[in-house]
Parts: C-alpha cells; sequence; structure tokens
C-alpha cells in the first residue's frame, strides 16, 4: 500500500498535539508496512521530526502550481490523507483528478469552525458577562445555529463531504457531525490519540512533586487565553492561599508577550521551551488547564494523565477525554478545586488513578488503532459503493472543485506571467 500525507505544517510532536498525532498515525501506517511519503507546501519548523529518518519519503510542494498533478500522478497513491481541511481544499480536486480511485481521507486535527465559533462566543460572553465570571455552555444546538451560516463551517463541512472518511478526535464532534449537521456515520471515524500504557512504578510520589503546571503551543490561540485567565484572575487566588507555591508555564514559540508574564517573586514562571516536556510534567504535582475554548482533544491532558499528574480544568478541556472529575468553570472554582487537590494526598492519588483508567478505556493505541486500520480497510474495499452512497460528496465534488480549480488555474497563470515579465522564468 502506498500513502500520501499532504501536511499543513511538517509535523512537531514535542511541540503540538496535532504533531503527535500525526506520528501516531503514522506509526500506525508503517506497522502494516505501507509505504509513506509526507509531502508540504510549508517550510519546515524549528522541532519538525525527522521524518527520512524514519523510512519515509519527503516532498516539497507548492500551492496553486500544476507540478503537483505531474508529481501524485506518477506517485500513485493508494491512499492521500490531507492534513487539515485546508489542504484539501487545496489538493483535493488534482487528486481527484489525477489519482480518481485514491481513497481520500481528511485528519480534522480538531474541527476549526467548532473552535472559532466558540472563541466569538467568549468573546460576546467577556463584553456582556451574561453570567458573572462563569464561563458559558452552549448546548449541541446553540452551537449548530451559531456555526451553520459561518463561512469557516461551510467550508469545513464541505471538506468532509468530499472525502471518503474523516478522522475526528472527539467524540463529541462526531456526535454535533451526525445529529445536527447530517453527517453520514460511513464519513466518520473517531481516532482519539493512540498512546502506550505508562509503567505507574515509573512515577514520582506526591511528596516527591511539588508546584503547579500549565503547557501549550503559544501559536494555538486556546493556549495564550489560557495562560491570561491564569495570570489575571486564577493564580492569584491560588497563591493567596498557597504562597510558597510556582506556576511553571511552559510552551513552543513563546512570544515575547507571554515572556513579559514572567513574574518569579510572584510565583509566576514563563519558561517558554521544555526540551521534555513529560519530564518536566512528572516533576509537577496538578496540572492546570483552563480553556475557555477550543475543540478536539487536548494533549496536554493527555500528557498529564501519561506522566499520573493530576489535572483541574474546565469543560472545554475535559471534552472527549473521558474526566468527570475537577471539571469547574469559574476562576473561583478552579482555584479552590487545585488549592484542595495539592494539599489533599489520598484525593491526589484517587485523580491520578482515575487518569489511569482514562489511558485504558479511550487511549489504548493497540485498540484505537487496529479500529482504524480496519475502517480504511473496509472503506477502500468498498470504495465505489461508498462514494455512490454520499451523493452530497459526489455533488460538492463537481461544483465545488470546479471553482477551486479555475481559482488556482488563474493563479497559476498571473504567477507564471509575473515571472515572465521579470525575467525570472
Amino acid at each position: 500500500m502506498n500513502i500520501l500525507i499532504i501536511g499543513y505544517v511538517w509535523p512537531e510532536p514535542r511541540s503540538s498535539a496535532a504533531g503527535s498525532h500525526m506520528m501516531q498515525l503514522i506509526a500506525q501506517f508503517q506497522a502494516q508496512q505501507w509505504q509513506i511519503t509526507f509531502a508540504s507546501p510549508a517550510q519546515r519548523g524549528e522541532q519538525a521530526a525527522d521524518l527520512s529518518a524514519l523510512g519515509i519519503a519527503e516532498h516539497s510542494i507548492k500551492l496553486n502550481c500544476s507540478s503537483f498533478d505531474h508529481w501524485v500522478k506518477e506517485l500513485a497513491p493508494d491512499i492521500v490523507l490531507f492534513d487539515r481541511f485546508m489542504m484539501e481544499e487545496q489538493f483535493g480536486w488534482r487528486v481527484s483528478e489525477q489519482c480518481p480511485l485514491a481513497l481520500r481521507i481528511l485528519e480534522t486535527s480538531d474541527l476549526h469552525c467548532l473552535r472559532d465559533i466558540r472563541q466569538q462566543l467568549l468573546k460576546q460572553h467577556l463584553v456582556e458577562k451574561q453570567s458573572g465570571d462563569t464561563l458559558p455552555t452552549h448546548s449541541a444546538e446553540e452551537l449548530y445555529r451559531a456555526m451553520a451560516t459561518q463561512d469557516l463551517t461551510q467550508r469545513e463541512l464541505a471538506s468532509i463531504y468530499r472525502c471518503d472518511l474523516s478522522l475526528l478526535l472527539s467524540d463529541v464532534e462526531i456526535a454535533l457531525l451526525q445529529q445536527q449537521f447530517s453527517v453520514p456515520a460511513a464519513l466518520l471515524c473517531h481516532c482519539p490519540f493512540m498512546l502506550e500504557l505508562p509503567a505507574t512504578t515509573q512515577w514520582p510520589t506526591f511528596a516527591d512533586r511539588n508546584n503547579f503546571i500549565s503547557i501549550g503551543n503559544f501559536l494555538h490561540a486556546p493556549n495564550w487565553d489560557s495562560v491570561l485567565w491564569l495570570q489575571q484572575q486564577i493564580w492569584p487566588l491560588i497563591r493567596k492561599q498557597l504562597p510558597d507555591a510556582e506556576l511553571h508555564i511552559y510552551g513552543a514559540y513563546t512570544p515575547p508577550k507571554a515572556l513579559a508574564l514572567h513574574k518569579p517573586e510572584q510565583g509566576f514562571h514563563v519558561l517558554g521551551w521544555a526540551e521534555d516536556a513529560l519530564a518536566v510534567m512528572s516533576q509537577a504535582r496538578i496540572c492546570l488547564a483552563p480553556l475557555r475554548f477550543g475543540a478536539g482533544i487536548k494533549g496536554k491532558i493527555a500528557d498529564a494523565l501519561l506522566c499520573g499528574t493530576p489535572v483541574v480544568t474546565t469543560s472545554i478541556g475535559a471534552e472527549g477525554m473521558g474526566l468527570s472529575a475537577y471539571v469547574y468553570n469559574s476562576a473561583e472554582e478552579i482555584a479552590a478545586a487545585a488549592i484542595a487537590l495539592y494539599r489533599q494526598p489520598e484525593h491526589w492519588q484517587q485523580a491520578q488513578q482515575q487518569g489511569l483508567a482514562i489511558l485504558s478505556t479511550h487511549f489504548d493505541q493497540q485498540r484505537v488503532g487496529a479500529k482504524l486500520i480496519s475502517q480504511i480497510q473496509h472503506c477502500r474495499e468498498q470504495l465505489q459503493a461508498h462514494r455512490i452512497a454520499n451523493f452530497t460528496g459526489l455533488m460538492l465534488q463537481h461544483h465545488n472543485h470546479k471553482s477551486t480549480e479555475y481559482m488556482a488555474r488563474w493563479i497559476e497563470a498571473k504567477n507564471k506571467n509575473a515571472a515572465e515579465k521579470s525575467g525570472t522564468l
């Protein structure tokens, strides 16, 4: 089997949950002895994984350029996986034209349109302060009404319909797509993190741990928002009751505005990049993940569970993760829960064991991986019937890709004309 992955970025497993999940997918494909080619139009980030060392062919591709057509036709992949819907928009029509029998899979990472609408609703809430300092919660029907008319929603849903299979990290998002947007179940695959269960005997004990931790890539807007909420409201409440405690904040691509929040005298430490995220997580007593908006599932929480570090989070943070304890939606409740858990070894150990059970139930790599491969293989075997049953996808493939194709060809012709005039072609 020959699989082509078209990446929005080159995967950075030590910088983001999306990068980690991509490497988990790659590991599953390699376990099947599939030949993998990874292509991307993006520049390599400073923490990009060395895919070639894993025996994966790497290829740089260009946007709005017919050179991709010749290359992908010669490659002749059996499966093409688009990393986020923007890559399907750019290259999906080219893949369909050059490799019509290739199975098309969309790795959503998270539902961008859901994350975006929640950010909009949070901004509105903060302006209006409709219910004090408690974060708003919205039903699936309320989310649908807010999302349905948004351009981003329509683009992302169109991409899901055009693909043969879409991978979603969160079962909450699958329910939203099926029940509110009427997406057929056959087009969706629940594929959360695929993790190796930890050896609990290696965990530092309650007594061996100190302080709080929060971690997340600063390029991801929900992470920056959570740091601000910590700094402005949550941490002062914790520090008042635990004057010797510290909060250590780690994250890739730390901007100057984040470093400006570094206040050691207040126990608020912005420490930037962590060479080994699991190592620093294992030394902390509590992980704080006060996310006020977002989608998908949370890599920072998965890392905490892998390290036996109990988590205090919000309903957004807990979504799709299987968490039920220590989930609160106000600064006061989060701070109170964190303080109590920090002081009580028995409750802390119970939370640690609950996290281990969640890993086993929701994120076991063998079980999740086997289900993923089985669904991909079934889809390939029934590809013609699968596509005929998805008439909405066929219709969008015909109409939307035509407009995308013509726009891409116009941009390519414009670029070529400009290059000829400047003498660079």
